[in-house]
């Protein structure tokens, strides 16, 4: 199996950091630990730095099932997680996201806000100590211990724009604990913060390399740029389109030419995605799991069926039967699309490289099993739309994007969770090029989507698939980004900066009355328990 050293060294210090709370009583070697001793070498530091990355998987990716990723992608218009008979209700959690009914009390988006701010609070925590630490006692140079600093302030204004895209007004906090009760700040002032502190660290960070994977490279500091002035007109009231297919272009010309030519879009679609893809060569920023080292993705659980589907993928996991695609979403792709035919579960299960059928174990017990583009009861062999109440364990299109591979694979389940790929790049600049262009494509916008979506057509499709300035528009760039980034948490966001979150409808959600949730409600008990904090319009 191939581990890289980083991959390695963040892996095992996220178990040395679990094993904290089990450790024998009588030991004394953690207590020895301060922040006067720890930091005496270019290892404690980089292991300051890495804590943080080791906390953002419970939150920005869907293993945890309450973190980024469910809010963004199960309050928009591709994911749902209905209730299929007598499973998946759940106190209607999962109902509220699709109809965008929530409010301060829930729980989800409780442990959300918790998870999110917890490694605010890692951040600062490292910053703080490794400031205040010399240069030659640690064996560093004063550029090494600058860039480590940078590293970790990117890192952190990486949380804000995640935090700040969540719910819009929200305090800044800078050192752990103090203020004891930090008051709001309006969105447009995180968004300085956040535009600040990337503007003046990105410079110093790291090339893209082996040695930086899963750690923040400067292609990824000119990716979160990108992103965060895509959205620029939302988040703080002033569109920044030049800026935004500025920095996407640094990114695609090669983290701004030092590394031309190395950084490619990927020919293979399960390349970016697959068990082997801590090195595909298109990812950017990417957060690195290894089960063979105690630190495997559990992220299967949420998108298959029952444990009839080990048999069919021959893995040794089960799904709880979550989340699904939704019809309109599925009905988006043409059946001559690859992505259409690698990237779901659809039609007929059989086990594993025979025809032998694999059978239901709910609804259709005993018969064979086969994934519909219906959610409705009685749905085997119907057409229709159903709606969240009305599943069964068959319902929907399923994810099969990121592959764990066999049991027998020497890289099973080592897909790494992939957070910017440089396709999204090609589309950020396509988008911005667009805007400043009255929402017009130029030849230019037309040529970064066509060899994104060439990938997916034969040679004898593609003449009939491909865009002009003319079938490019901007409604047919968001259902393309959708049918390129479906389960990648980007979806709620790219809604509402196309004006599409509210007013639009699908599948079993109609428009909502207001704008107000566009930013989720401050969680009920943070402004019980904090006087300065000031709850979001409309909750």
């Amino acid at each position: 199996m191939k581990i890289n050293n980083y991959k390695k060294i963040i892996i095992c210090f996220s178990l040395a950091l679990g094993m904290f709370s089990c450790t024998d009583l009588d030991e004394t070697i953690y207590s020895d630990l301060t922040t006067d001793n720890f930091y005496g070498s270019e290892l404690e530091l980089t292991q300051a730095v890495l804590r943080p990355y080791t906390h953002m998987q419970a939150w920005l990716s869907y293993s945890g099932e309450r973190g980024y990723f469910y809010h963004n992608e199960l309050s928009a218009d591709q994911l749902a997680w209905p209730q299929k008979g007598r499973h998946g209700y759940d106190s209607g959690d999962h109902i509220r996201q699709h109809y965008h009914t929530w409010t301060p009390q829930e729980v989800r988006l409780q442990a959300a806000w918790s998870l999110m701010w917890t490694g605010v609070g890692y951040i600062n925590n490292a910053i703080e100590a490794i400031e205040a630490v010399d240069p030659a006692s640690a064996e560093v140079t004063e550029e090494e211990l600058a860039a480590i600093v940078a590293e970790s302030r990117v890192l952190r204004a990486y949380h804000y724009m995640k935090i700040m895209d969540l719910w819009g007004n929200v305090p800044i906090v800078t050192q752990v604990g103090i203020p004891e009760n930090p008051e709001t700040q309006s969105r447009e002032e995180v968004f300085a913060f956040v535009e600040q502190e990337l503007l003046e660290n990105v410079e110093n960070l790291s090339l893209l390399s082996p040695q930086m994977l899963g750690r923040v490279s400067r292609a990824a500091g000119y990716a979160m740029l990108s992103e965060l002035y895509l959205n620029a007109e939302v988040w703080s009231g002033e569109a920044r389109w030049t800026e935004a297919a500025a920095y996407a272009e640094r990114v695609i010309d090669g983290d701004g030419g030092a590394l031309a030519g190395t950084i490619m879009l990927d020919q293979d679609p399960l390349g970016p995605f697959n068990n082997t893809n801590d090195d595909a060569p298109e990812n950017i920023f990417q957060f690195p799991y290894s089960p063979d080292n105690g630190f495997g993705y559990n992220w299967a659980g949420l998108f298959m069926g029952f444990s009839n589907m080990t048999a069919a993928l021959d893995v040794n996991y089960s799904g709880n039967n979550a989340l699904v695609v939704i019809p309109s979403a599925f009905d988006a792709y043409q059946d001559n699309d690859i992505r259409k035919q690698e990237w779901f579960l659809f039609g007929p299960q059989y086990r594993y490289e025979t025809t032998d059928p694999i059978l239901g174990s709910e609804e259709y017990t005993g018969k064979p099993f086969v994934y519909v583009n219906n959610i409705r009861r009685n749905s085997e062999g119907q057409t229709g739309e159903g709606s969240m109440t009305d599943g069964e364990e068959n319902s929907g299109a399923r994810f099969n994007k990121y592959r764990s591979g066999t049991q027998d694979d020497e890289n099973y389940l080592e897909n790494d969770f992939v957070i910017y790929r440089l396709t999204e790049m090609y589309f950020n600049k396509a988008e911005a090029l667009m805007r400043q262009n009255g929402g017009a494509a130029t030849s230019e916008a037309v040529a970064l989507i066509n060899e994104s979506k060439s990938r997916y057509f034969s040679e004898e499709d593609w003449p009939a698939e491909r865009y002009t300035t003319a079938t490019l528009t901007l409604d047919e760039l968001l259902a393309e980004r959708g049918r390129e980034f479906i389960f990648e948490g980007k979806r709620r966001t790219d809604l509402i900066r196309f004006n599409k979150f509210n007013t639009g409808s699908w599948w079993d959600k109609t428009p909502d009355s207001d704008d107000h949730t566009e930013i989720y409600p401050i969680p009920y008990r943070q402004v019980q328990s904090n006087p300065n904090l000031e709850q979001n319009p409309g909750y």
